[in-house]
C-alpha cells in the first residue's frame, strides 16, 4: 500500500432529474480520476433533490435496491477508472423498510460494503425519520484496497461516539457524505456560526482520533415543495482534513467542483505517538456514556 493517498470530493448541486444528477456525479468521478485520485466521495443522496424537506409517501418510489442500477453503474465506472467510490443512496431493503445508505465500490467494481445511517434527524426541513429506518450495520469500517474506511453519513458527523467507535474498530479515514445547508431566512452571522460549528466538530473528530476526515456536501438552493418553509441553501464547503484537524483543501459555498488532496498515511502513526489518546482513555470510568442522561 502506498504511503500517500489522493482523495477527491465531487461537490455538486442536485436537481429533479435523476439522470442529470448521476451524470454530474460520474463526471466528477472522471475528473477526480484524471487528477490522480484513488478515492472519490460523493454528497449525500446525490441522485436527486433533498426530498426530506416534506413528508410525502410518493418519495419512497425514489428508493432502489442494493445491489441495483446505481451500484451497478458506479461499479462499472470504478472498474473502468480503477478508483474506489463512496456513493450515498436511498435504499429499498424491503416493502416498508428503507435506509439512508452509503456504499463503497472497490477498484474492481465489486461492492466492498455498505453503511446504513445510524443517527436519523427529525427537524424542520429534515424529516428523515419519516423515510429512513435507523441503520443496523454498526460502526464498523469497510475494508478496501486503500485501507479501512470509516463511512458515516451527515447527521452522524455531529456525534463523537460514532467517530470514536469507527477509530477503535481500525478506521484509517472518516468519510462523511453530507447534505446540510442554511435556512435562507438566517442572517449572515447565524449562517457563519452554523458553518463554523459544522467544520469544527468534524475537524475535532480528526484531532480526537488522530485520523484524517473528509466531508462532501451538496450546493445550491432547493425549495420546500410544501412551501411551509423557506427551503434550504446548501452551503457546500466540502473539505479534507488531516489527523491534527488541519484543513488540506476546502471547496467554496456555491461551486460545482472536484476537490483533491493528498494525505500521508504515516501521519496518523506519528500524531498518535505524540497525542496518545487511545492509550490514556479511562474506559473504566466511561459507563455513563451508555445512559441517555445522568440525572
Amino acid at each position: 500500500m502506498n504511503r500517500t493517498l489522493k482523495i477527491a470530493l465531487a461537490q455538486h448541486a442536485c436537481n429533479a432529474e435523476r439522470e442529470a444528477n448521476l451524470t454530474a456525479s460520474i463526471q466528477g468521478i472522471r475528473d477526480a480520476a484524471a487528477g490522480g485520485a484513488e478515492l472519490v466521495l460523493l454528497p449525500e443522496l446525490h441522485l436527486g433533490p433533498y426530498f426530506c424537506q416534506t413528508e410525502d409517501s410518493m418519495h419512497f418510489d425514489l428508493a432502489e435496491t442494493i445491489p441495483g442500477p446505481t451500484s451497478e453503474a458506479l461499479g462499472q465506472l470504478a472498474r473502468d477508472l480503477s478508483v474506489v467510490i463512496i456513493a450515498s443512496l436511498f435504499e429499498r431493503r424491503a416493502a416498508g423498510l428503507y435506509h439512508n445508505t452509503a456504499i463503497v465500490l472497490e477498484k474492481d467494481g465489486t461492492l466492498a460494503g455498505k453503511y446504513r445511517k445510524m443517527h436519523i434527524p427529525d427537524d424542520p426541513g429534515y424529516y428523515e425519520k419519516f423515510y429512513f429506518t435507523p441503520g443496523d450495520t454498526g460502526f464498523r469500517p469497510i475494508e478496501t484496497s486503500l485501507g479501512k474506511l470509516g463511512v458515516l453519513v451527515c447527521w452522524d458527523q455531529w456525534y463523537p461516539e460514532a467517530a470514536r467507535l469507527m477509530a477503535l474498530a481500525g478506521a484509517e479515514l472518516l468519510c462523511y457524505p453530507t447534505a446540510i445547508g442554511w435556512n435562507p431566512a438566517d442572517d449572515e452571522l447565524e449562517r457563519q456560526r452554523q458553518l463554523q460549528a459544522w467544520l469544527i466538530i468534524q475537524r475535532a473528530h480528526a484531532v480526537a482520533n488522530g485520523i484524517p476526515v473528509v466531508s462532501c456536501n451538496r450546493i445550491g438552493f432547493e425549495a420546500d415543495p410544501s412551501r411551509a418553509s423557506s427551503g434550504i441553501q446548501f452551503w457546500g464547503n466540502s473539505f479534507i482534513a488531516g489527523p491534527q484537524g488541519e484543513v488540506m483543501g476546502q471547496a467554496g459555498a456555491e461551486e460545482n467542483t472536484v476537490l483533491i488532496a493528498e494525505i500521508d498515511r504515516t501521519d496518523t502513526e506519528n500524531v498518535r505517538r505524540m497525542w496518545p489518546y487511545l492509550r490514556d482513555r479511562r474506559i473504566d470510568e466511561y459507563a455513563g456514556l451508555l445512559t441517555r442522561y445522568l440525572d
